[in-house]
C-alpha cells in the first residue's frame, strides 16, 4: 500500500493538522493521526502530528503493511485499545522504532466506516500507566468516537477520495464480463463466449467485487447498474443481450 499525507494536498480549508492539535491539547493527549484506506487503490491516505523524521521512516520501512494499530482495526467494528497488542511481534517492531521519537505504547485506534467500502481510522496516543490511560480512555472514548466519525466525513467531503469510491472504473474485459453476468450468464458461460479460460473470468470478477466494494458478484453487478457501468439489456433470438452483440465473434452465436 501506498501513503498519501492529505495534508500535503491542496485542499481548500485543509487544516487537518490543526484539528488533530486541538484534539491533543483538548484531551491532554500526546499525538493524534488520521488514516483512510482506500479499498480501490490499496492505499493509505491520511495526516498525522506525529514528528516528521517518524512519518519518514513509517514510510521509508513499510510499516503501514504490518502496523497491526492499522490492520487489526481496519477489521474491527470497535475501538482497539493498544494494550490487547502488546504481545504481537508487529506491534513490538513498530512500537520499538516508534518510542525512538516519544510514541509510546498506549494508544487507541477508532475505525469508522463508510458506504463505499471507505474505512477511516483514527488514532490516540498518551504516555502514562495503564492506570492513568484506563481513566482517561473512559472519560474521553464518547468525544473521540464523534470526532473520528467528523474526520472522516470531512476527508470524504474534500472530494479526494469521494470521486473515485462513488465512480470506480472497471477495465474494459471487466464490464464485458460483468454485461454477461447482468444477462445470466454463469462464469462458465462468460469464458465460452469470450474465448477465455474459466480462470480468467474469476481473476476479473474478483477484480471487479474490489473495485466496487462489493462482497458478491451480484451485488457487484447492482452496483455496477446502478452507476452506469453496465447496463440491463434487451436480449436477442439467440439469448445475448443486444448492447453487447458489437463484441461477440458471430461463429459463438451459431452454437
Amino acid at each position: 500500500m501506498s501513503v498519501i499525507d492529505l495534508s500535503k494536498l491542496p485542499v481548500p480549508q485543509n487544516n487537518f493538522r490543526e484539528l488533530l492539535d486541538s484534539v491533543c491539547e483538548k484531551y491532554e493527549l500526546d499525538f493524534a493521526a488520521y488514516a483512510g484506506m482506500d479499498p480501490i487503490a490499496q492505499a493509505v491516505h491520511g495526516f498525522v502530528n506525529y514528528p516528521d523524521e517518524w512519518q519518514t521512516r513509517y514510510v521509508k520501512e513499510g510499516f503501514q503493511h504490518k502496523d497491526p494499530t492499522l490492520l487489526t482495526a481496519a477489521r474491527s467494528i470497535a475501538p482497539v485499545d493498544w494494550q490487547r497488542l502488546r504481545n504481537d511481534d508487529s506491534f513490538k517492531t513498530v512500537l520499538l522504532a516508534a518510542s525512538d521519537y516519544q510514541i509510546f505504547e498506549q494508544g487507541l485506534t477508532i475505525p469508522v466506516r463508510g458506504p463505499f467500502g471507505d474505512v477511516g481510522l483514527f488514532s490516540v496516543t498518551r504516555n502514562c500507566s495503564d492506570r492513568e490511560w484506563a481513566l482517561l480512555k473512559e472519560k474521553i472514548l464518547g468525544d473521540l468516537q464523534t470526532t473520528a466519525v467528523y474526520m472522516h466525513d470531512h476527508v470524504m467531503q474534500t472530494n479526494v477520495l469521494s470521486h473515485k469510491l462513488t465512480h470506480p472504473s472497471l477495465s474494459s474485459r471487466e464490464r464485458e464480463i460483468m454485461q454477461w453476468v447482468a444477462a445470466g450468464k454463469s462464469q462458465q458461460d462468460v469464458a465460452d463466449i469470450l474465448s477465455i479460460s474459466n480462470r480468467t473470468v474469476e481473476v476479473h470478477l474478483r477484480s471487479s467485487r474490489s473495485k466496487l466494494s462489493a462482497l458478491t458478484t451480484a451485488q457487484a453487478v447492482g452496483r455496477a447498474i446502478g452507476l452506469g457501468l453496465i447496463f440491463l439489456s434487451k436480449f436477442n433470438a439467440y439469448g445475448f443481450p443486444t448492447i453487447a452483440l458489437h463484441r461477440i465473434k458471430y461463429d459463438h452465436l451459431l452454437k
